[in-house]
C-alpha cells in the first residue's frame, strides 16, 4: 500500500507543478505580449525620429542652396559698388582737375 500512497503523492505533487507550470506560462505570454507592445512603440518612435530627421535634410539642403545663391548676389552686389566707386573716383578726380585749372587761371 505504500507505493499507492507513494504514487497518489507524486501525482499531486505533479498536478501542482502542472499548475505552476500553467501560471508561469501565463506570466510569460503577458510579458512577451508587453514586450511586443513595447517594441512596437519604440519602432513607432524611431520611425517617427527617421521622419523628423529625414525632414531637417531636406531643409538644411533647400538653406544650403539659398546661401550658395546669396553668396552669389553677394558678389555681383560687391562688383556692382566697387565698379560704381571706381566710376565715382574718375569723376571726383575730373572735378578736382577741373577746379584746379579754374583755380590756377586765377
Amino acid at each position: 500500500m505504500a507505493s499507492l500512497e507513494d504514487l497518489e503523492a507524486r501525482v499531486t505533487a505533479l498536478e501542482e507543478q502542472v499548475q505552476h507550470t500553467r501560471q508561469d506560462a501565463a506570466a510569460a505570454r503577458i510579458l512577451a505580449g508587453t514586450a511586443d507592445r513595447d517594441v512596437s512603440d519604440f519602432k513607432q518612435t524611431l520611425n517617427g525620429h527617421t521622419q523628423v530627421l529625414n525632414a531637417l535634410r531636406e531643409t538644411q539642403i533647400e538653406h544650403g542652396h539659398d546661401i550658395s545663391g546669396l553668396k552669389t548676389d553677394v558678389a555681383d552686389l560687391r562688383a556692382e559698388v566697387q565698379s560704381g566707386f571706381t566710376k565715382i573716383n574718375v569723376s571726383v578726380e575730373q572735378i578736382s582737375r577741373l577746379l584746379q585749372h579754374v583755380v590756377d587761371k586765377d
